[in-house]
């Protein structure tokens, strides 16, 4: 069963998916089960990953990176979290957030910033959340200030509040950091900034969040700003189109996300069909018994829908065909469908569902989170209705 089969995939992407295969049979499948077991950062497989140049090679060629595509970044996120959702998060967070450097920096910024991250010697993060806000973009209260009396007396901003759930928050070099610049209650969207925040600073603390019950293999930070100060030509893009471009970035991102999905919707399916067929009930395989044949049927129509509108949506969100509108419904439809898997396969193993070293018992768990972060998914049908119009 190649549920993650290439036919639906774009020529140009092939590649890159079987490359991305290969490596996760190799390194992500074996790892999976100690790795959630201990919660323990995967930094072999992390090495493993940028040796063998799948990590952060989204990042243009003149920056060290491959210049991967959307489809690209999409065929690797759905060969990943098949083999395990935790780890793969780890390397899929690695370069998150040097997209907005990528795509609104200086070259400066360019230069210094994404070269490293892309030749493997820097991890960054991206810090929007907050302990009191998750969705709400423009709701952030973490605030920057600029002090005309910094350093070199060119001036710097100064950063204070906290961010929480900031993936590499402990581990990174840097962060883009989503903070409030402004007040204008006329103009709710044009008062955020994003700005790259090395996380050597003074004023800079984080630490880990205490054990998740998910996805156990991806570190995530609280972060606390305390006068933090970093220098004023930290500002990426303009100062007040943070809003903006986040959610540019997220319509890409939430995309990957629908791949997320797909790979754990994969997952649970690979796991139930194989227990099904294997464990006798009343003298006979489960698999004989029609509602479980039903309840296999079910899993595999909600995963091809949810495989056909996401390949579908990546391309139109690479084309800049309303990309806000199917990014949003390829990223609920799919983590849903990564749920609905989760549960059927949890109930055909029955008792055993529940032993924490058993695939399905992970993916169950993990399947909770995609449907939450980068927006979660009652924001995307508000994102989904308000765009139908259109």
């Amino acid at each position: 069963m190649d549920l993650l089969e290439e036919s639906i995939v774009p020529e140009h992407a092939r590649p890159v998916k079987q490359e991305a295969r290969s490596f996760a049979e190799e390194h992500v499948e074996p790892n999976a089960e100690v790795c959630f077991r201990e919660a323990e950062y995967p930094w072999d497989v992390l090495e493993a990953a940028r040796d063998a140049n799948l990590i952060a090679q989204d990042i243009p060629e003149e920056y060290g990176g491959r210049g991967l595509s959307l489809t690209e970044v999409l065929a690797i996120a759905e060969e990943f979290f098949r083999a395990d959702a935790g780890i793969a998060l780890t390397l899929q967070l690695a370069s998150f957030g040097a997209e907005l450097v990528m795509e609104y920096g200086s070259e400066e910024q360019k230069e210094t910033y994404l070269r490293p991250v892309a030749e493997g010697d820097q991890l960054t993060g991206l810090a929007v959340s907050e302990p009191e806000t998750g969705s709400d973009l423009a709701g952030m209260q973490t605030r920057a200030e600029f002090d005309d009396d910094g350093a070199d007396g060119e001036g710097e901003w100064v950063l204070n509040g906290e961010k929480y759930w900031i993936g590499n928050g402990v581990e990174a070099d840097w962060l883009t950091v989503y903070a409030r610049t402004g007040d204008d209650e006329t103009n709710r969207y044009g008062n955020h900034t994003c700005f790259v925040v090395p996380t050597d600073a003074d004023g800079y603390h984080a630490e880990h969040i205490p054990e998740k019950m998910g996805m156990r293999a991806s570190k995530q930070a609280h972060v606390v700003f305390d006068d933090c100060r970093i220098p004023a030509d930290n500002v990426i893009g303009t100062e007040g189109a943070g809003f903006w471009m986040l959610a540019e970035f997220f319509n890409h991102g939430r995309i990957v996300v629908a791949g997320h999905g797909l790979g754990l919707a994969a997952a649970a399916i690979e796991e139930a069909w194989s227990f099904t067929h294997d464990r006798e009930e009343f003298g006979r395989s489960i698999s004989d018994f029609q509602s479980v044949q039903h309840g296999l049927a079910d899993m595999r129509m909600d995963f091809e829908s949810a495989r056909a509108l996401t390949w579908r949506a990546a391309a139109k969100v690479e084309a800049g065909e309303r990309p806000g509108f199917w990014a949003a419904m390829a990223k609920t439809v799919a983590t849903e469908a990564a749920t609905n898997c989760a549960e059927r396969g949890m109930q055909f193993h029955g008792g055993r569902s529940i032993l924490s070293d058993r695939r399905i018992a992970r993916v169950y768990r993990d399947v909770r989170i995609p449907v939450i972060y980068e927006g979660a998914n009652e924001i995307q049908r508000n994102l989904v209705y308000r765009q139908s119009g259109e």
